[in-house]
């Protein structure tokens, strides 16, 4: 049941595609969505900024430029939001009322953006985040942030707003708590699914059967139409083998976070990492 999205609002120009990818989802489901303006909190982040030797003068300065920056972005933002609101009909709300349908609302907080996404994130069913950028839009230790402390499951949208729920879903499945979790928290879109395709790449020169088949019939035992595709690995790696294969079978990618040792690394390094940069087709992902 998807019934609460929140969407980070950044004040980019990015905002109006993530919005619409999630107004998609939420008409779905008859869900509120709730966008997200964190605003930087400008006197902490000029006293870092600062810290190899600047004067007062000097921090003074900075945190008044960083306040107009921080003011300019928060008011982009907020035009977006009621901008698209007005353009799509949405009811304003901050209460569920009846009739119930795609509602809105706008939430505003002053600090860290990892921080408050993963916070507000604990009490929603699903986020759905800008893919990261250099200079504009969320940042790599949002999105990490929002996936690993919210507990909670992120679709995570191409630089195309969706045009309907994806009907096509490819699970790139490894029998690993995260993946298991990211299985689950997909339940609501593989329900509308007309078709699911289950990819494993192997990784040691096998395909894992077993788990292959454990997993196809637990979907068939829920009426759901399932098949499995065995991918041997590409020159280059094991995710561009899985991106080439969720481009010809699926319009949605469900999947855990895979990687090395050190905690960043093994939820963003390698094959994860891989995958959110370069997927053409939207990511489900669940740590």
């Amino acid at each position: 049941m998807i019934k609460t999205i929140l969407v980070p609002a950044t004040g980019s120009d990015r905002d109006n595609a993530v919005f619409a990818s999630a107004l998609i989802i939420a008409r779905a489901f008859a869900a509120h969505l709730e966008f997200l303006h964190v605003r930087p909190d400008a006197a902490s982040t000029a006293i870092a900024m600062a810290s190899d030797g600047g004067g007062a003068t000097m921090v003074g300065g900075l945190i008044t430029r960083l306040e107009e920056e921080a003011s300019r972005r928060e008011e982009k933002a907020k035009q977006l939001f009621e901008s698209f609101c007005q353009r799509e009909g949405l009811a304003l709300r901050d209460a569920p009322s009846d009739p119930q349908g795609p509602s809105a609302q706008w939430c505003r907080e002053i600090g860290a953006e990892p921080y408050w996404v993963a916070e507000y994130g604990h009490a929603a069913d699903l986020l759905v985040i800008g893919r990261p950028g250099k200079d504009e839009g969320v940042s790599l230790d949002t999105v990490e942030g929002a996936l690993i402390d919210s507990g909670r499951p992120l679709l995570i949208p191409p630089a195309v707003p969706l045009t309907a729920v994806p009907e096509t879903i490819a699970i790139a499945w490894k029998a690993t708590p995260q993946a298991a979790r990211a299985l689950t928290a997909a339940s609501p879109f593989l329900s509308m699914a007309k078709q699911i395709v289950v990819l494993i790449v192997a990784e040691d020169q096998r395909a894992p059967e077993e788990e292959a088949d454990r997993l196809m019939a637990g979907l068939q035992w829920q009426g759901l139409p399932v098949s499995v595709r065995h991918l041997r690995p590409q020159a280059h790696s094991a995710a561009d083998t899985l991106l080439s294969a969720a481009g010809e079978h699926a319009a949605l990618v469900v999947m855990g976070g895979y990687g090395h040792s050190r905690l960043r690394e093994w939820i963003f390094g390698g094959f994860t990492l891989r995958v959110l940069r370069g997927a053409d087709v939207p990511v489900l992902m669940a740590h």
